[in-house]
């Protein structure tokens, strides 16, 4: 199959104007294809046919690493430049002047609040923070050494039996609601499943704290009368959330809307998020870094390391990304933040560790020229060990803030006219029509 652009460069604004000109060598016919949005329409290919029974074309994209399953307007990322945007907005601007709940807001209803919408939202939130007693038994019922995220995972599950009516699905007023739901409760359900781990009991919300400042009283309060949250802490918490909102069609979207996509609940579709985070590919990879430095264990060992992975004999955790092949943004802002919580917690031995190991790669072509830049997971895995997390929170702490990212997708996929059941094809390796065989022949 041979093609040819009939156009000096694609459409980015969807008036369909370019075309592709396909000529299938197979028959001899030629094909042309709308170009929109810098791209076509697979199902144009079904039209390259070599006779009226065939199926016609498909094609093959593995992890969907050129394949676009749908129109978003959340979530901008330029891989080339180093770009993300939500909504529009720089999220360096976003880390800078807002707080996580505007942003959350932001990308639920697709606009910056007013001060009186801000206020309404932060109080709805709030009052919706607190779980049904019920639940305190479901997470009872897990062993004592279960791992959060599983207990995660179960919990925000169990949320659809709690509220059946969240199944109305094309009800918007119902809709919104079960999305304050899941964006307030979210921190309760991580807490609990922490202070489980740690074998200590439930700590109720606090409704005269701030969302972060609420999550480290959760998980944190002793015997104290009142948690005071450090307001170090609490800010960079908070950016750690913003940072974490979306990041466009991951591994754990693409769950939430490809489950989304029959119609369940979002509780049940948020679920499905929180299962593919639990992935060490997707939500373990900030801890995957932690194992690399404390293995190089002092600076003096870096240059062997990084030769072992030149030799390929080691792995650079945290360096590289799917999508951005430029230094990470959200990676810059971590940085900035990363002395403010060992200012109030104590200094890590491992950062001096990561941080001349990124300056000896940022210095090194091999690297540079790989596009290896330090990714999100390179520095927030030191600030929630800084925290005193298990490595196990690690990925729970990922999933509350890429709640609010994880329901506006849902959101989103709900109400547009293109989407339906996600149901992609496969190509058939198997035999054929071969003939039983009974068991005593066989």
């Amino acid at each position: 199959m041979t093609t040819q652009s009939q156009a000096g460069s694609d459409n980015r604004g969807g008036a369909g104007t370019d075309t592709l000109t396909v000529t299938d060598n197979r028959t001899g016919q030629t094909y042309e294809l709308d170009i929109t949005d810098g791209t076509v329409r697979a199902m144009d290919l079904r039209r390259m046919k070599v006779s009226d029974e065939d199926f016609g074309l498909m094609t093959y994209d593995p992890a969907f690493t050129n394949t676009a399953s749908c129109r978003s307007a959340i979530t901008y990322i330029d891989g080339d430049n180093g770009v993300l945007e939500y909504r529009g907005y720089p999220i360096e601007q976003l880390c800078q002047e807002s707080t996580y709940l505007e942003v959350a807001y932001l990308l639920v209803f697709g606009q910056l609040p007013t001060e009186t919408e801000l206020d309404q939202w932060v109080h709805d939130i709030t009052v919706h923070t607190f779980v049904h007693e019920n639940i305190k038994d479901f997470m009872n019922g897990f062993r004592h050494d279960a791992h959060p995220m599983g207990m995660l995972l179960g919990s925000v599950g169990a949320l659809s039996t709690f509220y059946p009516e969240a199944n109305r699905i094309k009800d918007a007023q119902n809709r919104e609601i079960q999305t304050i739901r899941l964006i307030a409760k979210m921190p309760t359900l991580a807490a609990f499943a922490f202070r489980h781990a740690m074998g200590q009991p439930y700590v109720y919300p606090d409704n005269d704290l701030s969302y972060p400042g609420n999550f480290l009283s959760m998980m944190y309060k002793m015997t104290e009368l009142r948690y005071e949250p450090d307001p170090r802490l609490e800010r960079a918490l908070d950016v750690l959330f913003i940072l974490h909102a979306d990041h466009e069609q991951n591994c754990s979207t693409n769950a939430v809307r490809a489950v989304g996509s029959s119609q369940v609940d979002p509780y049940s579709a948020v679920a499905a998020g929180v299962a593919a985070l639990y992935g060490p590919l997707h939500g373990g990879a900030n801890e995957a870094v932690l194992r690399m430095l404390r293995r190089i264990g002092s600076k003096q060992n870096i240059p062997d390391f990084l030769q072992g992975v030149k030799d390929g004999n080691e792995r650079l955790m945290g360096f590289g990304h799917r999508v951005y092949k430029n230094y990470d943004p959200r990676a810059r802002i971590i940085r900035k933040h990363i002395d403010d919580v060992f200012e109030v917690r104590g200094k890590s031995p491992l950062l001096e560790i990561a941080t001349e190991l990124e300056k000896r790669a940022m210095d090194d072509d091999y690297f540079v020229s790989r596009k290896l830049y330090p990714n999100v997971d390179y520095y927030s895995g030191l600030i929630y060990e800084a925290l005193g997390l298990p490595v196990s929170m690690f990925p729970v702490m990922f999933a509350i803030p890429r709640t609010s990212g994880w329901i506006a997708q849902w959101l989103e996929m709900v109400v547009d006219s293109e989407q339906r059941i996600a149901r992609p094809r496969q190509i058939y390796t198997g035999a054929r029509e071969q003939d039983y065989v009974p068991v005593d022949r066989r």
